[in-house]
């Protein structure tokens, strides 16, 4: 039997975030519907979830003697990790010592690194991959181009969202994107990923959440990207009902073998009727935030009611949706938003604005969201929802 203790007492049910961005804000608005308390962690102050959470704290992730310093003071019912840069050899510690981490400390250990996760997948699981190579040097990412042929897609092993990815489209472009992968993965100067070229028709985010009573998928999210970002998201992407059947098969044998509890985003490429691995998120994913109009319960409810152990009895859509991201472009402080009434003029239209305190170059802001009778006409609204909003620096 799940109990659930009052926020603000000794037998609080508490839910500590290590990341405290707009995928964390939904988590934490979702664990307090149902009585959660909630502490955000992350590096810097007022995070989005920060300003949903009843408590805060301020530190270095990666730095382990602060993260487990952190962890046993505040003693957590649940540990959520909702980002990848986190010192994950104290997760791995501490679970052994009673801790409770979502999904599992493993799991938040292999997906934040493409190695281990790649490995699994192709090496263990025998799931279809694109070819790939593991290279330390520029030497070796261009004996990977003569291995594996052009374009080559080049990705350190620890970064997230696009972060020092490209594409190399000939021998001599490789040292432009050796040295964009250096620097911006989590690891200075860290080991990179060369894959082959998959020729796919379309991509899409399988959310898969493994709760007490099985294992429940909701309809396939596509999703337009730019320099490894999603720029718009829409469900459900159709697809043939064979490709359909394998994608449903490779996301629950990945996740199997991860284990634990909650929403995985599992990232697939489709041609056809084949289907291949790409990575996988033990959290919920950005391109999931159409699920906030998409689902009667999104993939933020879904998440909070799994890992606490509370049933879910299937994934309903509520019909088209889509998705559309609201950026914020320069060095910007406070920023204001403007134009919010042109952008909700359309019915079915919604935003979420996610109060980050600042721009540095650019940044995700926010996101429009909008329902129509089609998947077209829902990306149009919601393309058009974000288009009115105008992020700036207002003069004081």
């Amino acid at each position: 039997m799940v109990k659930i203790g009052t926020p603000g007492t000794a037998q609080a049910t508490r839910l500590l975030l290590l990341g405290s961005g707009e995928l964390g804000k939904e988590v934490a608005i979702e664990a307090q519907r149902l009585g959660v308390e909630v502490i955000a962690c992350d590096s810097y102050e007022n995070a989005p979830a920060m300003q949903v959470a009843h408590r805060s704290r301020i530190l270095d992730m990666t730095d382990p003697e602060a993260l487990e310093s952190m962890l046993r003071e505040e003693r957590p019912t649940l540990v959520v990790p909702e980002v990848e840069a986190i010192a994950t050899d104290v997760l791995l510690r501490l679970e052994a010592q009673r801790f409770r981490v979502v999904p599992t400390a493993r799991a938040t250990r292999l997906t934040m690194d493409r190695e281990g996760i790649r490995r699994l997948a192709a090496e263990e699981l025998g799931l279809r991959t694109s070819t790939y190579r593991f290279c330390d040097t520029l030497e070796e990412l261009e004996k990977a181009g003569k291995e594996l042929g052009f374009p080559l897609v080049v990705k350190p092993v620890m970064s997230s969202s696009g972060k020092g990815q490209s594409v190399a489209r000939s021998p001599e472009e490789i040292r432009d994107s050796w040295e964009t992968s250096q620097g911006a993965g989590r690891v200075a100067g860290g080991r990179v990923i060369a894959e082959s070229f998959v020729d796919f028709d379309y991509e899409i985010t399988l959310l898969t959440v493994r709760h007490v009573a099985g294992t429940n998928f909701c309809a396939p999210i596509g999703h337009r990207q730019e320099n490894g970002d999603y720029q718009e998201s829409w469900q459900p992407h159709p697809m043939a009902p064979a490709a359909h059947a394998e994608a449903l098969r490779v996301a629950k044998t990945i996740t199997d073998a991860l284990g634990g509890w909650g929403i995985f985003g599992v990232e697939l490429f489709v041609r056809g009727e084949t289907v291949w691995f790409s990575e996988v998120s033990p959290r919920p994913h950005d391109t999931g935030l159409v699920t906030l109009v998409g689902q009667e319960l999104s993939q933020f409810a879904l998440h909070v009611r799994a890992i606490l152990g509370l049933p879910i009895h299937g994934v309903r859509q509520t019909g088209p949706a889509a998705s559309a991201v609201i950026l914020g472009h320069g060095d910007l402080d406070a920023p204001v938003y403007s134009g919010l009434d042109g952008a909700l003029v359309e019915p079915d239209t919604e935003l979420r604005l996610f109060g980050k305190p600042r721009v540095r170059g650019y940044r995700r802001m926010g996101v429009a969201l909008a329902r129509a009778e089609s998947v077209e006409l829902a990306r149009e609204r919601a393309r058009a929802a974000a288009a009115a909003v105008t992020v700036s620096q207002e003069e004081g």
